[in-house]
């Protein structure tokens, strides 16, 4: 073990000093250094792993408390001085003797995009990005508003200096609540920066500053980018790869990308069961392993890994695979068709997926009312939002529809981003249209793989909002984000289409009130269309069998 500082105080550019804790390799400096940021505590008794793994590797490792939050100077303020103090954090480290000016962000969630914000600062000695289910830009997760009802709970977790016991409080009990303004409140605290966020419910200029997906081009980093299916901010991560592998700056740093998807939630390999799920022995890697052998390729201190390296595992068949890109080249991006006689209400109903096109069909309709909402099945706590739960109970419900495949006679491998065109109308003048992608067991199991949310208000975009019409039929898209599952033979595939996911996404409450204020709710009757003028649509990315 090499020596170490603790509450080394790092000054940025306004005078304040970010306390970090550095963590010394044996041997003579200098040394490459990995750059760690985060609002938890840099003292957390978890790091003691990553410590040894870098450690191990030979780099440093610097663990900050961002600005506001632990030992550092300053005020809180979630993302907002990430980016300038990440940039003269990473060119402090760059001065000192024991570096050798290789200088390395690791972060998840949190830490992940403040890494992304950094790296839009353009840091000189920032060589490279290693970052954990990264969280996406505004509205990408939370397309209803821009923020999830659960996000509450992660604001009173980061309230004041601390992290702060969350255990104590009914948070089911808390998302109820409305006007969605005052769930502070509600939840026993006050937090200005909740209530600053509800009252920009449109992607509007208060929340440019935290975006960077747009703005790919202007980095010239490798990047390895980490997730699991089951991360409830999965999305950002598979686009960011994607994003960098195609559009960074220059031809090396598209080339020098990786992915690594697992079978996790927002813990990257914390287990090999998730949920009710086994994903079997190798769910689990050597995952700092793994971390440090890409980061030594790029950095050239040991041969570097393919190009484009992507490796995921395939649920289902429980597997790792190593692919050269993402998403797959070899996709067949396929329609399964919605269809029914007008009954698709419940598990029980009559939808049905197929490949054929609809002709002359009736639209199924259900009631949705804001005060009995579907349930989206998760633990009370943001820290896991979902997981491959059962919803064979919440199918039984009427304001679920359901559209089913025959049972399959053989594999299908659904790999890729999933997404709905839905074509529906409504009585009210603004609701939702929720869409879940199942695999139905012949158990009965019904596992939750991917899922999604349409806002009407928001269907030509979140950066304005445009009511409907009533009786008016809109197509409308459903982003369900991504999965990696094989259907086995004599399973289902299942599209659940309903108007809530609660408390992932807030209710809309039907009325075309301001989302943060209102607290009005109207009972609509929606309706889900299917006809030849109506084609709502399924698109799953179907990868054919090797040799098929």
């Amino acid at each position: 073990m090499g020596e170490r500082r603790y509450n080394v105080g790092i000054p940025v550019r306004d005078g304040a000093r970010l306390r970090a804790d550095i963590y010394f390799p044996a041997g003579e400096a200098p040394h490459p250094t990995v750059v760690g940021r985060t609002p938890y505590g840099k003292n957390n008794p978890g790091y003691a792993r990553l410590v040894d793994a870098w450690n191990s590797r030979g780099y440093v490792l610097v663990l900050q408390d961002v600005r506001g939050r632990g030992d550092s100077d300053g005020e809180f303020t979630p993302y907002r001085n990430e980016g300038r103090d990440g940039y003269d954090t990473i060119e402090w480290v760059a001065t000192q003797a024991w570096s050798n000016g290789d200088v390395v962000t690791h972060g998840g969630s949190y830490g992940a995009r403040t890494a992304w914000l950094t790296a839009h600062e353009h840091p000189p000695h920032l060589k490279a990005m290693i970052v954990m289910v990264s969280p996406s830009d505004p509205f990408v997760e939370s397309p209803t508003s821009g923020e999830s009802p659960m996000s509450i709970c992660w604001h009173r977790i980061v309230d004041g200096r601390m992290v702060q016991n969350v255990e104590a409080l009914d948070w089911m009990s808390i998302y109820e609540h409305l006007p969605l303004i005052t769930m502070d409140e509600r939840a026993g605290f006050s937090s200005p920066h909740w209530r600053e966020a509800l009252s920009h419910t449109v992607r509007d200029d208060y929340w440019e500053p935290l975006r960077y997906q747009h703005r790919f081009g202007e980095l010239d980093l490798p990047v390895l980018h980490v997730s699991g299916w089951y991360d409830d901010e999965q999305v950002g991560t598979p686009l960011n790869f994607a994003g960098m592998a195609t559009g960074a700056k220059s031809d090396r740093a598209r080339r020098s990308q990786g992915l690594l998807m697992g079978p996790w939630g927002h813990a990257p390999n914390a287990g090999r069961k998730l949920g009710e799920v086994d994903f079997g022995p190798t769910a689990v890697i050597e995952f700092e392993r793994y971390l440090a052998d890409w980061l030594d390729g790029v950095l050239g201190r040991t041969p570097p890994q393919p190009a484009a390296s992507v490796r995921i595992f395939v649920m289902g068949v429980n597997e790792w695979r190593d692919e050269g890109e993402w998403p797959l080249a070899r996709t067949r991006y396929t329609d399964y068709h919605l269809h029914g006689g007008g009954n698709a209400n419940s598990r029980f109903g009559d939808g049905t997926l197929s490949r054929e096109p609809p002709t002359d069909e009736v639209p199924d309709r259900f009631t949705y009312d804001p005060a009995r909402p579907v349930p989206f099945i998760t633990d009370a706590l943001s820290n896991q939002i979902g997981g491959p739960d059962d919803y064979s109970a919440i199918e039984q419900r009427g304001d679920v529809l359901c559209y089913t495949t025959d049972v399959l006679t053989e594999e299908l491998e659904v790999t890729g981003p999933v997404k709905l065109v839905l074509h529906a109308s409504s009585s009210a003048v603004d609701t939702d249209f929720t869409a879940k992608l199942v695999d139905v067991h012949p158990s009965g199991f019904c596992q939750r793989l991917c899922d999604g949310v349409v806002r009407a208000r928001y269907r030509d975009g979140v950066d304005h909002a445009v009511l409907m019409e009533p009786g008016t039929v809109y197509e409308m898209v459903v982003d369900m984000w991504n999965t990696c599952q094989v259907f086995k033979a004599g399973h289902r595939v299942r599209l659940e289409v309903s108007s809530s996911a609660f408390p992932k996404y807030d209710r809309n409450l039907n009325t075309g009130d301001d989302i943060g204020l209102g607290t009005r709710m109207n009972v609509a009757e929606n309706r889900v269309w299917h006809d030849a003028a109506h084609p709502s649509r399924l698109v799953l990315p179907v990868i054919p069998p090797a040799g098929g």
